[in-house]
């Protein structure tokens, strides 16, 4: 089973970008994005279908702010929007798509970069999240949690972290956080599974830095509930092509994908 996972800061500009293009072509069993900006009226339209998947998407009151989508090859069992917090139900942060015993969700963070109000919005989000995951984890299925987060985990996950400190993305509690659910939650990074390199980034402010100099930091997550644990059989952050500031984040799981 492949899962992608991808932040498209808006889904229009992404598939003028060839987005859908270069989906077609990886052979994924679920994909799930992150920031569609982009009413669920608009994901019914026939320019956001991608041949062969269903596609199932939660929007914002403001659509121009936030989203999250889902396209499986599979339909689903059930489709889950809402989380029962406003932190994530009135801004379109999270879908769940339900198969036989496994769980794929896509989830977006807040950036916290924008100002106090959405840094504190992100705080949030964090802790009733983080409620919300730890009651997930006693269930008798596994989880697959594809989320943007705008939290570079460990000094490894950003480009020169000594001068990142007190940015939004690499503060105390937010790092702090990451610990609770990967550690004392024991929720498995994905990537990490399989590849302890550095300079491995899923975000750049802007293209110089992706291309030229690699100042990046990895805000892009697949985590998994323990029994998905030794099924990452590879993960892949592809800095080419780029559709958004963000790459796209690739697993192939030793796992068929049913219903």
């Amino acid at each position: 089973m492949r899962v992608i996972s991808i932040n498209v800061n808006g889904i229009h500009s992404a598939i003028e970008q060839g987005l859908f293009d270069w989906l077609a072509a990886q052979n994924a069993d679920v994909i799930c994005l992150q920031d569609t900006r982009a009413s669920a009226y608009e994901m019914e339209a026939p320019e956001v279908q991608l041949y062969g998947y269903f596609c199932y998407a939660c929007d914002a009151e403001q659509p121009e702010q936030g989203g999250v989508a889902i396209y499986t090859r599979i339909q689903p069992k059930a489709i889950i929007t809402s989380l029962g917090f406003e932190s994530s139900d009135r801004y379109g942060r999270y879908i769940q798509a339900d198969f036989d015993k496994v769980s794929i969700a896509s989830v977006l963070m807040p950036s916290g970069h924008k100002d106090d109000a959405e840094l504190n919005q992100k705080f949030k989000l964090m802790d009733d999240l983080a409620r919300y995951l730890d009651k997930q984890r006693r269930k008798r299925r596994d989880y697959i949690y594809c989320a943007s987060l705008y939290i570079a985990h460990n000094k490894l996950d950003v480009k020169h972290w000594r001068d990142c400190q007190q940015d939004a993305g690499f503060l105390s509690p937010e790092r702090n956080w990451m610990d609770e659910i990967i550690g004392t939650m024991g929720y498995v990074d994905a990537l990490r599974e399989v590849n302890r390199e550095g300079e491995l980034y899923s975000w750049w402010a802007d293209s110089e830095q992706a291309e030229l100099l690699n100042l990046g930091w990895r805000f892009d997550y697949q985590l998994l509930t323990q029994g998905m644990r030794r099924t990452v059989r590879s993960a892949k952050l592809s800095r080419q092509p780029r559709f958004s500031q963000h790459a796209p984040f690739s697993v192939d799981y030793d796992w068929v994908l049913s219903v």
